[in-house]
């Protein structure tokens, strides 16, 4: 972009938001508010046209901008689109036209064929770009996503899982031949979305551990697809806003030591800027806990080992809206450009804090 397009703080791109007034949507206005990287120039809404930014996420008050209606797109250098399942992919071709990098946020891109959609969704409207785009975990896809101009973010129950189970593929202690997982995940409220209707409501919502996917939960696709796993797979909504906790149960063909099982954390997570191992230490939040990564774009992994060396326990912990999507959107975007991976991520989080 030219000198003239700058904004006054000189960021290098301009960024559009579609799908602005829900959860996801108002965490990609936070994000790109405080980016060193990114203008905001335009937030769409239909429900909310011309209604401002602060109107609808009181924390973005001090942001200067209105919602625009979608069909009215500003041409810019990064495209993020926070819609429900299914608009992206009707709404692909006027992306491009509006932005040289689209990064959904929705699972409108995130599985790798047609074949997938037909299975665990209702088929596929635009099955030609899937080839061309790269899943958002940069912890599982980092080296496809420099210079990707279609970006996939994953979802969040998948993300919590495959960041507890990949080191155990990558070592050879899992795999497709090799090993039985199940896997049990605990979500807040914000997953249902802001129109999550009558089951995320608070009094509803209140106090439950409902199990809400029992079996066939459409994230199992992109665990299969991603580490090559089948696993048995049960979500469970409970009483939290934010956050998404995955406990999987790992049956291993042989005996494992800790020793291994360090060695493969380790190796896998050593050097990634927002992963961090906790795994029985010492205080209160000894494994891995979504309060204390709440607001933040890190991932926590932990584990335990079961007296006979035959069962693992694999612990991890995410923020669903930020690793589990508008901050994974951001950082999968930052090295697509070419960017700092960490810039506009650097928050750490509070202690304490209420419900994450």
């Amino acid at each position: 972009m030219s000198d003239d397009d700058a904004s006054s703080n000189d960021a290098t791109y301009t960024a559009g938001v579609i799908g602005g007034t829900g959860f996801a949507g108002g965490e990609l206005l936070r994000l790109l508010a405080g980016h060193p990287e990114f203008s905001v120039v335009q937030a769409t809404s239909r429900s909310a046209a011309n209604k401002t930014v602060g109107s609808i996420h009181p924390n973005l008050r001090s942001l200067d901008l209105r919602f625009t209606e979608p069909s009215d797109l500003e041409s810019v250098d990064v495209l993020f689109a926070a819609t429900p399942h299914g608009v992206s992919m009707e709404q692909i071709d006027a992306y491009f036209e509006a932005a040289d990098t689209v990064v959904d946020l929705s699972a409108d891109f995130r599985l790798p064929n047609a074949e997938l959609y037909d299975e665990w969704y209702e088929g596929h409207d635009a099955p030609e770009y899937l080839e061309r785009a790269e899943y958002a975990l940069p912890e599982l896809n980092r080296e496809n996503l420099a210079g990707a101009d279609l970006i996939a973010g994953g979802g969040c129950n998948a993300t919590a899982t495959i960041l507890g189970l990949k080191p155990l593929v990558d070592e050879g202690i899992l795999g497709p031949e090799t090993g039985e997982v199940v896997v049990d995940v605990k979500v807040g409220s914000s997953e249902g979305g802001a129109g999550g209707g009558a089951a995320s409501s608070h009094p509803e919502r209140s106090g439950v551990v409902r199990p809400y996917a029992p079996i066939s939960h459409r994230h199992e696709a992109e665990i299969g697809a991603y580490l090559g796993l089948d696993v048995s797979f049960t979500v469970h909504a409970v009483d939290m806003v934010r956050g998404a906790s995955a406990t999987c149960h790992v049956f291993p063909d042989g005996p494992v030591s800790k020793g291994d099982l360090w060695g493969a954390y380790r190796s896998a997570y050593e050097d990634e800027p927002f992963m961090r191992l906790v795994s029985g230490g010492s205080g209160v939040y000894r494994y891995p806990e979504p309060k204390a990564v709440a607001g933040t774009n890190a991932g926590e992994v932990g584990f335990e080992l079961d007296a006979s060396n035959k069962r693992v326990v694999v612990f991890s912990a995410i923020d669903n809206m930020m690793k589990g999507s508008a901050g994974q959107a951001v950082h999968a975007a930052n090295i697509a450009l070419g960017l700092e991976e960490t810039a506009g991520l650097e928050f750490q989080g509070l202690h304490p804090v209420g419900s994450p």
